[in-house]
């Protein structure tokens, strides 16, 4: 798996995640690219809704897998917090 893979990855479950997000909802970051037996799993945090101030901004995590092929499996949210929030540092 080189750099250029996970970019091309990466760029390929932001397009797909756009598609699929009510409009007004902001991609914000990739935050992870992994590399399962046949399988991608994109992580993809994305602004869900504005607040003042902007720590109570409400962030999404979505995860989505790809095939070998690069085609979308599924996606699906797995966590909602605030950005202020900061649990799951270490």
């Amino acid at each position: 798996m080189t750099t250029n893979d996970i970019m091309k990855i990466g760029e390929l479950g932001k397009a797909a995640l756009q598609k699929l997000l009510a409009e007004g909802k902001v991609i914000t970051d990739v935050t992870a690219v992994t590399k399962e037996v046949n399988e991608w799993h994109v992580l993809i945090e994305v602004l869900e809704r504005r607040a003042v101030p902007d720590t109570q901004d409400i962030i999404g995590k979505y995860k989505l897998i790809l095939d070998e092929k690069k085609e979308l499996l599924g996606y699906e949210r797995v966590e909602l917090r605030r950005r202020g929030d900061m649990e799951y540092m270490e």
